[in-house]
C-alpha cells in the first residue's frame, strides 16, 4: 500500500525501485512528534495481553490492561510474524497481512514496520542492483559513469525507497488514519481475488476497519514524485515526469500485490508437484 502496501513491493524494486520520496528531516520530525504523543500507548511492551500490567519502577503491579493495552499487544504480536515473512526465504513481505481482522496499528507501529523494511539488508543489496542496472543502460546520464555515477544512482535508489516507504507506509497513513498494510484475500474465485489485490493501490483499510479510497497511496506517490525533483539530474525533472513517476509506481503496487495474494498458492502448487514426482 502505498501501496502502499503492498506488493512485495520490495521484490519489485530489483526491476525498478524508484517508488517514493519525502526529505528524512521531516520524517524524522513527525516520527518524534507522534512518538510523543502515543507515550501512553507505547508504554506496553509485552509481545501477548497479560492480566495484569507491566510492574512499575518500585515493583508494584499497575492492575489490569485497559482495552487500548490489550489491543496494542495483540498488534504487536501480530506485527512481529510479518516482521518474519520473506518470499523465496529473502525478499521481505512485511507489508502484508494473512489476518483479515488485524487490529489497526497506532503510528509508532506504522513507523517501526516501514523502518524495520527499509533498513532490512535485502532493500540495500537491491538498491545496488538497481543502480548497476541503471548504469548499464544509462539511465539518468546526468549523474555520468564511473564510481562517482554509481554512487550517485545507489544513493537515489535507496533514497527512492527509504522515503517512500517512511511517506506511503507511515506519515500519510498516521495523518490519514488508513492501515498501510496490503490484507491478502486468500479465498474466493480467481477473479475477485485479482480484483481485489489490484485496486489496493486506490482501495484500503482505515484505522475504524472501514474500507475506503486509498489518499495515503495516491497522495504519496504524487508527493514522492514531486520531490523526486530536488535530486534527479534536471534532464529528468518536471511536471509530467513527476505524473508519470507517480503512474508508475501505482502500476507496480498493483502488480506486486497480485503476487502477493497468489505466492502462497504458487508455492503450494509446486509443493504438490515435488511430492508427487517424489512419490514411489
Amino acid at each position: 500500500m502505498s501501496n502502499l502496501g503492498t506488493v512485495c513491493y520490495h521484490l519489485i524494486l530489483v526491476v525498478s525501485p524508484r517508488t517514493f520520496f519525502f526529505p528524512a528531516a521531516l520524517l524524522l520530525g513527525a516520527a518524534f512528534a507522534l512518538s510523543a504523543q502515543q507515550a501512553g500507548q507505547d508504554s506496553v511492551e509485552s509481545p501477548a495481553p497479560q492480566l495484569a500490567s507491566p510492574a512499575s519502577s518500585s515493583g508494584a503491579v499497575t492492575g489490569p490492561l485497559t482495552d487500548a493495552e490489550k489491543r496494542y499487544a495483540k498488534a504487536e504480536q501480530e506485527i512481529h510474524r510479518q516482521e518474519h515473512q520473506r518470499i523465496l526465504g529473502l525478499a521481505p513481505n512485511f507489508n502484508t497481512s494473512y489476518i483479515q481482522d488485524a487490529e489497526p496499528l497506532t503510528p509508532k507501529q506504522k513507523f517501526s514496520l516501514a523502518a524495520h523494511s527499509v533498513l532490512d539488508p535485502f532493500t540495500f543489496v537491491a538498491a545496488a542492483f538497481d543502480a548497476g542496472l541503471s548504469q548499464v543502460e544509462n539511465d539518468f546520464p546526468g549523474y555520468g559513469q564511473g564510481a562517482h555515477g554509481y554512487g550517485k544512482r545507489f544513493g537515489a535508489s535507496y533514497l527512492d525507497t527509504f522515503n517512500g516507504t517512511m511517506i506511503g507506509n507511515a506519515l500519510f497513513p498516521t495523518l490519514l488514519h488508513q492501515d498501510p498494510r496490503y490484507f491478502r484475500k486468500g479465498t474466493g474465485s480467481f477473479a475477485s481475488r485479482f480484483f481485489h489485490a489490484a485496486i489496493s493501490t486506490v482501495w484500503c483499510r482505515n484505522d475504524n476497519r472501514k474500507w475506503g479510497p486509498n489518499y495515503s497511496n495516491v497522495l504519496g506517490n504524487l508527493a514522492a514524485g514531486g520531490v523526486a525533483n530536488l535530486y534527479y539530474p534536471q534532464s529528468d525533472r518536471g511536471g509530467w515526469l513527476t505524473l508519470q513517476r507517480a503512474a508508475v509506481v501505482s502500476g507496480e503496487g498493483a502488480i506486486g500485490s497480485v503476487f502477493v495474494e497468489f505466492w502462497p498458492d504458487i508455492v503450494k502448487r509446486l509443493s504438490r508437484k515435488k511430492d508427487a514426482t517424489a512419490a514411489p
